[in-house]
């Protein structure tokens, strides 16, 4: 049966595809990427309608369809695979990080599939079982460029609610170095958010590494600061 939905949503998919001669999704990204040409605000509404019929089943039978999902490669199914996964956040137990961290392993592939995922599904694990943000110091030291972008990415939305500082400071302490843009802009956009509700905290870690954080992650770090704190971490 799982396989009969994941044709259907397949086939709904083709049948939505955007025919206009717009920029193709491929100019965001370096890497291929795969794709049926399907705007995300109709992917998001179709994932929500076909989560009506799977809503009743196990936890872990809606994750076995995440996974059918994602091991199609393509954008938008990921985009609904992690969306249902989200949708079940209220039935979150610690053993499922594992699962969580074997999708990004296994089947993240580019920044938006790492974002989309570490955003909501595991942001909202971690939040709720504080213990597993340790586990993401350990992604933060892996060869895989989106488990380092994951560490930091993960910590974006409770950061802005001025959750796990410390943890915040000891990932980017990780990652400081890193000669990925994509890891550089992860970990900015990390100490940007914390910055929201600890500014003072951020910019002073700031001004103790500006000597040797990649300009990418120094500007995204100092993005939302006072012009004078701006101009202060810009400078030589």
């Amino acid at each position: 049966m799982a396989d009969d939905l994941i044709a259907r949503i397949q086939a709904e998919l083709e049948r939505n595809v955007d025919p206009s001669p717009k920029r193709s999704p491929q100019s965001f990204f370096k890497e291929a990427v795969k794709y049926h040409g399907v705007k995300t605000n109709l992917v998001e509404k179709l994932a929500a309608e076909y989560f009506k019929t799977v809503r009743s089943r196990t936890k872990a039978e809606v994750f076995a369809l995440c996974e059918a999902l994602l091991k199609t490669d393509y954008m938008e199914e990921a985009v609904i695979a992690f969306q249902w996964s989200y949708e079940l956040k209220d039935k979150y137990e610690p053993a499922d990080f594992e699962v969580f961290e074997g999708w990004l392993k296994h089947y993240v592939n580019n920044w938006a599939k790492c974002d989309t995922l570490c955003n909501h599904t595991i942001a909202d694990l971690v939040e709720k079982y504080p213990e597993y943000v340790e586990c993401l110091k350990g992604w933060a030291r892996s060869e895989n460029r989106w488990m380092k972008r994951a560490a930091a990415v993960t910590l974006i939305l409770p950061a802005r609610k001025g959750l796990f500082l410390k943890d915040v400071f000891e990932i980017a302490d990780i990652l400081l170095l890193d000669k990925d843009d994509l890891v550089q802009k992860g970990y900015g956009w990390m100490l940007k958010e914390a910055g929201k509700l600890h500014q003072q905290e951020v910019f002073d870690y700031i001004m103790r590494h500006k000597a040797v954080m990649p300009r990418t992650a120094l500007r995204y770090a100092i993005e939302k600061m006072p012009v004078d704190m701006k101009e202060q971490a810009m400078a030589r």
